[in-house]
């Protein structure tokens, strides 16, 4: 195909990461597939001339610096990154630990970063690129009890996006945030969520209603894998592709009751919001 790239993906050995490399490959790209088990790799995207399978553990920059040098020792370039690896800890913030938070933070947060340090390079020798990020529905309002980490590492992710683009774009590469909503994906399975232990009697009243909640919505999420994962290869092939892509009807409700609020917010103390410069005459007398 003419255009044949080279994709990397952070966590490409089940649920939604799975789901983006499936798509990858049947569209005739090449793949770097990255994730903490290369058996499993295999096993779930199988044999492919345009597949390279690599340990990466997110969280220790040498995996990366290795994964992103074998990438380019097989296929020379690396035009798409997409940071996809994350995990979940729920629970009340009082009952998550430090180390848990921690954790969080490291997979979610800092473990793109470390991906994307090593990536960058290679695209700015090329003079193009494009770095996608996983984000949430949480990494735009997070209004909602169990998610105080989740959310933390996702508003982190947009904020360090946000800003990455301003720098990276003129060297000719692009950046995207992609926002999911609920997709019928593994997060909520134990090999991706971990839940706080109780700790604190103030919650218990509501806690069993919230652990049995997310535990229902295992496997009943309204979202496809596999439509957000041709999605994700529409906005990559679109020039410019988006700086931000909202997957989901219920994201977009997310996103529009957040700009709601954001306005209340501003009408609601606007006028003492506007009356914190330097009064005219001080400016000017400073001036003389």
């Amino acid at each position: 195909m003419a255009d044949k790239r080279v994709w990397f993906i952070t966590g490409a050995g089940r649920g939604m990461g799975a789901e983006f490399a499936k798509a990858v490959l049947a569209a005739g790209h090449q793949l770097v597939a990255t994730g903490r088990d290369t058996d499993r790799l295999t096993s779930v995207l199988g044999p492919s001339d345009d597949l390279l399978a690599v340990k990466l553990d997110v969280t220790k920059r040498a995996d990366a610096d290795a994964a992103v040098k074998a990438a380019v020792e097989r296929f020379g370039r690396i035009d798409v990154l997409v940071n996809n690896a994350a995990s979940f800890y729920a629970g009340f913030f009082e009952e998550l630990t430090p180390e848990q938070m921690d954790r969080q933070l490291a997979t979610s947060l800092v473990g793109p970063m470390n991906v994307t340090r090593a990536v960058l390079p290679v695209m700015r020798r090329q003079r193009a690129g494009h770095v996608i990020s996983i984000s949430s529905a949480a990494g735009l309002a997070a209004g909602y009890e169990f998610c105080t980490a989740y959310a933390a590492s996702k508003f982190g992710l947009e904020g360090w996006m946000e800003s990455l683009r301003a720098e990276v774009g003129p060297f000719g590469i692009h950046t995207t945030i992609v926002n999911p909503g609920f997709f019928r994906t593994e997060l909520l399975t134990e090999q991706s969520t971990s839940y706080a232990e109780p700790s604190v009697a103030d919650y218990d009243e509501r806690r069993a209603p919230l652990l049995e909640y997310w535990n229902s919505q295992n496997g009943k999420q309204p979202g496809d894998p596999a439509k957000l994962a041709r999605a994700l290869l529409t906005i990559a092939s679109q020039s410019p592709p988006p700086r931000r892509f909202l997957a989901g009807a219920d994201v977009i409700v997310t996103a529009e009751q957040k700009i709601a609020a954001l306005k209340e917010d501003i009408e609601y103390d606007r006028e003492l919001s506007t009356s914190l410069d330097f009064d005219a005459a001080a400016t000017l007398g400073a001036a003389r």
